[in-house]
Parts: C-alpha cells; sequence; structure tokens
C-alpha cells in the first residue's frame, strides 16, 4: 500500500470557499503530520486530477492526496456543508484522513 505525502488544495483568492479548505488542510495536516501545497488556480492540474462537472467545467477549489507512488486521490470539491448549510470542518477533516488511510486505493 502506497504511503501518503501530502495534501494538495488548488485554491483561488476570488473563491471564498477557499478558506475553508485551507482551514480544513491545515487542521488534518496537523493530525495528520502531513505536509501541504496549495497551488493557485493551477489548471493544468485540476485538468489532471480534479473532477469535473457534466459540462466538462473544473470548480475551485479542491483537495487532494499524493501518494509516494505518484497516484494522486481526489478528495472533495469544497468542504462539505452540515444539516445547517454551514461549513463542516470535522467531516471535510475525516474525509481526508480516510482518504489518507485508504492508501491510495
Amino acid at each position: 500500500m502506497s504511503k501518503a505525502k501530502k495534501i494538495v488544495i488548488v485554491t483561488a483568492d476570488w473563491e471564498i470557499s477557499s478558506n475553508y479548505v485551507k482551514e480544513a488542510a491545515k487542521k488534518a495536516s496537523e493530525k495528520l503530520n502531513l505536509p501541504i501545497e496549495e497551488k493557485k488556480e493551477d489548471w493544468d492540474y485540476l485538468v489532471a486530477h480534479g473532477s469535473k462537472d457534466e459540462f466538462g467545467g473544473i470548480e475551485i477549489p479542491q483537495l487532494f492526496i499524493e501518494f509516494d507512488d505518484g497516484k494522486v486521490v481526489h478528495v472533495f470539491n469544497r468542504v462539505p456543508l452540515d444539516e445547517n448549510g454551514k461549513p463542516d470542518l470535522e467531516k471535510a477533516i475525516n474525509m481526508i484522513s480516510e482518504a489518507v488511510n485508504r492508501g491510495g486505493v
């Protein structure tokens, strides 16, 4: 099983939800002892590894885990919301932890 190497976030200064992704990545980074690499509006990375909508459009922000074998796993676009429509950082951190623990599978 491959080992997680880093958390990668693709953000944009103009996209307010990028702040929530940064916060979730920071907390997960501390919990999992993984570095974070932030890519600003890296459309090439998103085309190669990101999720696309039904029309082929690409959303920003997105969060990924890169593994030591070169595999990149997409974790989410934007931080999930709780039942009140607020960003759920704990759920986001759990999603990141689960992706790391699956080891790129």
